[in-house]
């Protein structure tokens, strides 16, 4: 007789599976781990999924693009469905993108999916730096994984304008004919360097192929495993979290990854998804087949790159354009140059700042809790002026946009911008500055006197004071748990001298910490609350004694009781209006049949 069990067929197979692959791999020790890990349950935590799901999206969208499409340069005469360019030449690689948007049952759908898809990933993780860098979530030991992150970013904007430029349509040949230009402006090694990307003189005849090997393969991969890498990271060094009761830098209050958070993050995809593709359904993003294939002659004043790299091409506008010098038989491009470097200085010094603070600071040690913006007010000002900066170049890029939509001169708009890019990042940092501070200080008045409840009581002396709300624990321990750092001091070294490097490190020191406020102490938590209990006590006490008094008032005909009517139902005895006036006038009359 065959044995029996009670799973059945599939199950057996199932688990036979999986203890083959255990034996060998020993993969059940990390699947474990990785489900035990505990994730904080935090809004501003799914803005990397987002980025994350987002990625996803254009994965799966890109790949179905990729059988449709031909990246040659070829050229060919259209005869696809859209009649107005039928019979005008074009390149295999517009020919091809039109079919897809037209030919193709379901074609524009994933093409619009997979640009809005890009455009949100790119979003995704910029916004995602900014919750990191404002939390001071990239401190020890986080520095290596925002520089991963930071390089997504870079990442993903190449594999954007890639694939932006390949259907060599109006536009993506204006913005490549930038590129070749800001590529030929670079000493010795630009015209060379154009050369071997456009495989010729613009727009060359590889230009579209190799821009489809970097798109499709090589910026793909290098984002997969710096996603991984990210992601790994995030595990071993443990989520941050905010301050709250029960967390501390070694211990996480959340979820576990398996069920819960893996059920949500499930969730999250499919909405993700779900968003994107609605939007691509209702929205139409780059029409191609209004512009045609790239001529430079009917190229428009109006014509605008993707908003991510539009800071690049602002960056250009807003350089004065009289800076090319001639030196030993050679056009040096200081036009070009200029913003280069500006824009090269920028990125590196964001991609380095956790170092940069750390070292001004002197901070060593393991940071596991996010910090509320207010707490780190130079940080936060440091990173409103940055954003102030990156702003100001992204709006240069629609320079002649907003000239003609608001009846501006072009030169009134680009003077008016060049002088923003240097005083709305002085201005922003210090109104940064100066409004964290004064959060902090109010923090301070909330944790120790509680809130304002607009309950107005008045005493029988006539007094009129009001009840603050008291604050709880936990949102006691979110307004007062904070680090306070000292400036750093400078101490000889073993020759006993003090190297200007460490007099400069100093000097930053004082400036990070200026202005800081100490935080709220134990001892003075307690007397506040102490002080709290005793005037609520004070106060009940006193409308106990109002409302005895009130009563016996009420039995005389000439000591009337006026509450002040609301609109609401009446007050009760035993919970008296917030405000209780008496008549005057009878009161005085009591006064004297009492006398």
């Amino acid at each position: 007789m065959a044995k029996t069990t009670d799973k059945p067929l599939g199950g057996r197979f199932i688990g036979a599976t999986a203890n083959y692959i255990d034996e060998r791999t020993s993969i059940s020790g990390l699947v474990k781990e990785i489900g035990r890990k505990i994730f904080p349950d935090h809004w501003s935590f799914m803005l990397g999924e987002i980025a994350l799901w987002s990625f996803v999206v254009v994965f799966l969208s890109g790949s179905f693009l990729t059988f449709f499409f031909e990246a040659s340069m070829a050229p060919t005469h259209y005869s696809g469905a859209y009649q107005p360019l039928r019979g005008i030449e074009m390149s295999a690689a517009l020919e091809s993108t039109l079919n897809i948007s037209f030919d193709l049952r379901g074609g524009l759908l994933v093409r619009q999916l997979h640009h809005w898809a890009a455009l949100l990933f790119i979003a995704a993780i910029g916004v995602h730096m900014l919750r990191v860098f404002f939390t001071g979530a990239f401190r020890k030991p986080r520095e290596l994984n925002w520089v991963i992150g930071f390089v997504l970013f870079i990442l993903a904007m190449a594999l954007g304008f890639t694939g932006y430029s390949l259907p060599d349509d109006l536009l993506s040949g204006n913005g490549l004919r930038i590129i070749d230009g800001m590529i030929k402006g670079i000493p010795l090694i630009g015209t060379w360097t154009s050369y071997l990307l456009f495989g010729g003189e613009f727009p060359g005849t590889a230009i579209v192929s190799r821009l489809y090997t970097l798109h499709i393969l090589l910026l793909p991969l290098i984002l997969i495993a710096l996603i991984a890498a990210h992601l790994m990271l995030m595990i071993i060094n443990k989520h941050t979290q905010f301050a709250g009761p029960g967390r501390t830098n070694n211990n996480v209050v959340g979820y576990p990854m398996v069920p819960i958070y893996m059920s949500k993050m499930g969730g999250f995809l499919f909405i993700t998804f779900g968003v994107l593709v609605l939007i691509a359904s209702l929205f139409t993003i780059n029409p191609i087949w209004n512009y045609g294939p790239y001529d430079p002659s009917p190229v428009s004043a109006g014509t605008q790159p993707d908003w991510y790299i539009g800071f690049a091409d602002g960056a250009l506008r807003l350089a004065p354009s009289n800076l090319d010098l001639v030196l030993f038989d050679h056009t040096f491009s200081f036009g070009i140059l200029l913003p280069l470097t500006v824009l090269a200085l920028f990125i590196v010094l964001v991609a380095v700042y956790p170092f940069i603070e750390a070292w001004v600071t002197g901070d060593k040690r393991e940071h596991h809790i996010a910090q509320r913006p207010r707490h780190a007010p130079t940080r936060t000002a440091i990173g409103v002026a940055g954003v102030i900066f990156y702003a100001v170049l992204w709006a240069a890029a629609s320079s002649d946009i907003i000239a003609t939509h608001f009846h501006l001169t072009m030169e009134g708009v680009i003077h008016t911008l060049q002088a923003l890019l240097f005083v709305g990042p002085i201005v922003g940092y210090f109104v940064t500055k100066r409004i964290a501070i004064a959060l902090q200080k109010k923090d301070r008045e909330i944790a120790l006197h509680g809130y304002e409840s607009g309950r107005i009581v008045r005493l029988p002396g006539g007094e009129y004071i009001e009840v603050h709300q008291p604050v709880d624990a936990y949102e006691r321990v979110k307004l007062i748990d904070f680090e306070i750092h000292e400036p750093l001091v400078v101490r000889p070294n073993d020759q006993g001298r003090i190297p200007w490097t460490q007099n400069v490190r100093a000097s930053l020191s004082r400036w990070f910490f200026e202005d800081r406020l100490s935080p709220v102490t134990q001892a003075e938590v307690d007397a506040a609350v102490a002080h709290q209990h005793h005037e609520l006590e004070h106060i009940e006490h006193e409308e106990q004694e109002e409302i005895r008094g009130a009563h016996e008032r009420a039995g005389a005909p000439d000591a009337p009781l006026r509450p002040i009517d609301d609109g609401h139902r009446p007050e009760t005895a035993n919970r008296p209006s917030n405000i209780i006036v008496v008549d005057d006038a009878a009161q005085k009359k009591n006064d004297r049949s009492d006398d």
